[in-house]
């Protein structure tokens, strides 16, 4: 079992620090918080700088913290809150499935990592080697309520009531 969660915390998180990344450092591929700036705005987000900075750094410290299993309710709530602002913007009315740029893989995201909140630790996690005992359902839903408060936030701020649900892709590093 716990060669089962250090493998999915580690793939999970480690892909959620390269995503986050993308967008605030421009690391593998991505655009860095000047590119990313002008795609949130295109999907509905004022302060467009702002946003790509704030969701790059939630999703590679989150991914940070999930992967090392250092801190785990608050690498899935920081996580889960910017997949929620994902879904509502980026993959908004655009059905379940990616394959039409769906929310699927977000709240797929989502609920893994607010699993791992739940669920005991890796072994190897950091958690675990520390001695910290931060896990188990009043973690998880703590998790989820602060990344609903988090998220939720954000949208209510930042986003646009005139917002269009299909973004510009030529936004992106204009």
């Amino acid at each position: 079992m716990h060669i089962g969660l250090f493998l999915i915390q580690l793939t999970v998180g480690a892909l959620l620090f390269g995503h986050g990344a993308q967008k605030l450092l421009g690391w593998f591929g991505g655009f860095g918080v000047q590119g990313t700036a002008g795609y949130m705005e295109s999907v509905g987000l004022r302060h467009g700088r702002l946003m790509a900075a704030s969701a790059g750094a939630n999703e590679m410290l989150g991914g940070a913290l999930v992967a090392t299993g250092l801190l785990m309710p608050l690498g899935a709530a920081l996580v889960a809150a910017a997949m929620l602002v994902a879904a509502r913007t980026d993959h908004r009315g655009k059905g379940v499935w990616i394959w039409n740029y769906g929310y699927e893989h977000v709240l797929t995201n989502a609920a893994v990592v607010i699993g791992l909140a739940v669920a005991a630790p890796a072994r190897w996690s950091l958690d675990n080697v520390i001695g910290w005992d931060v896990h188990g359902l009043a973690w998880g839903i703590g998790a989820a309520i602060v990344a609903l408060i988090g998220g939720g936030s954000v949208l209510a701020i930042f986003r646009r009531p005139d917002a269009a649900i299909t973004p510009n892709p030529a936004a992106i590093a204009a």
